[in-house]
């Protein structure tokens, strides 16, 4: 997937840090500049939230904070904790949260979702969203930068894991969305067979004709209604620029209905 192109950035810091903007310049994100750093996937996410004001959104894998300061810039009213297992990733994303107001509307803390914080407390979500490791374990040789083959590579917690917390944690009827890679398609499926219904699959299309590597997938905790392909969104013109769609999403704010 393209990396998103900061619209300002700053030199880094004496932290190796750098001051990146997204969404259109409205969410202030600090990253490092060496290991793992925003793509475009997180914005993706928090825009196919079906949130409404009032919300309890969680947020697995919360790493800087990309996804819920997006989602809670285009839903001022609601709030968002995550949960994050890499203890520095947690600490910047709450920097970010102070450094975009937004304390007391987002919080992220450190954990870990096979064990998770006794203050997440079980059927409390209105949704739930993630971007998990895209690699199994062992199908790739991680990175030798922990974060980025954290980002990249799933541990002691594997993608069932993850949707299985998912629906622990939402209440009845709520959503989960998660953004994952299109060949793991089946894998999900499986996953959300008998917990989940009214799933919608989503393709990202990188454009030219080209197979769809990322899918958006919502689904209903306890919902019978069957699964639904949704035509889903093109993200470049045959130049290679976003499509007005794309940019609509990535500069505007704009939600997807999925």
């Amino acid at each position: 997937m393209t990396t998103a192109k900061p619209e300002d950035a700053v030199a880094p810091n004496p932290e190796g840090l750098r001051e990146d903007r997204i969404l259109g310049g409205r969410v202030r994100l600090l990253q490092p500049v060496e290991g793992y750093r925003v793509a475009i996937d997180p914005v993706f996410l928090a825009a196919s939230v079906p949130a409404m004001p009032t919300d309890l959104v969680l947020e697995l894998g919360a790493g800087v904070g990309a996804a819920a300061l997006c989602l809670a810039t285009r839903e001022p009213s609601l709030r968002v904790m995550g949960i994050e297992i890499d203890r520095e990733a947690a600490r910047i994303a709450m920097r970010n949260v102070d450094l975009n107001g937004m304390k007391g509307r987002v919080d992220i803390m450190v954990g870990d979702l096979l064990r998770l914080p006794p203050r997440l407390a079980p059927a409390t979500f209105h949704h739930v969203m993630m971007n998990p490791p895209f690699m199994p374990a062992g199908a790739a040789t991680p990175s030798p930068q922990a974060d980025k083959a954290r980002s990249n590579v799933e541990g002691e917690a594997q993608l069932a894991d993850w949707l299985r917390v998912a629906h622990t944690m939402l209440r009845p009827k709520a959503n989960l969305v998660l953004i994952h890679r299109a060949d793991r398609l089946e894998e999900i499926l499986a996953a959300l067979q008998g917990r989940f219904g009214e799933i919608v699959l989503f393709p990202l299309w990188p454009g030219g004709n080209r197979p769809a590597a990322r899918v958006l997938v919502r689904a209903r905790k306890g919902i019978q209604t069957p699964t639904r392909l949704a035509p889903g969104l093109v993200l470049h013109e045959p130049d290679g620029r976003y499509t007005a769609a794309a940019e609509a999403v990535l500069r505007d704010g704009a939600g997807l209905i999925l």
